[in-house]
């Protein structure tokens, strides 16, 4: 069961997220559930396969996004630092950063 405790534990920022939630713990939680659900982690590591880094930017900025109002910090923190490679459209081998990303995406995920 997701709880607030769990995702301090997993080393999330939850009183800022919670803050960006107006504090409604509920809510929160309910949009780190659906967080836990997205598809965009794996639509990333396909685009960084096929070498399309310009769907790799976007689908990285918006992940990025999502993760960093709920303050998912492990999760948040390598796909933060791919965004900021994508955008400058650096051609590298990103298997490292996205590799964490799914680590910590899975233990997210076991979370909910």
């Amino acid at each position: 069961m997701l709880t607030t405790d769990a995702l301090r534990e997993y080393g999330a920022a939850v009183d800022e997220g919670l803050a960006r939630c107006m504090n409604m713990e509920q809510f929160y939680l309910g949009l780190v559930a659906k967080a836990a659900a997205d598809t965009k982690i794996g639509e990333l590591k396909e685009a960084l396969a096929a070498g399309d880094l310009d769907k790799a930017f976007e689908t990285a900025h918006a992940l990025k996004g999502m993760l960093g109002n709920l303050a998912l910090t492990p999760v948040y923190d390598p796909v933060n630092e791919m965004t900021e490679l994508l955008r400058s459209r650096t051609d590298t081998d990103y298997s490292v950063l996205m590799g964490r990303a799914e680590e910590q995406f899975e233990k997210l995920k076991a979370l909910v």
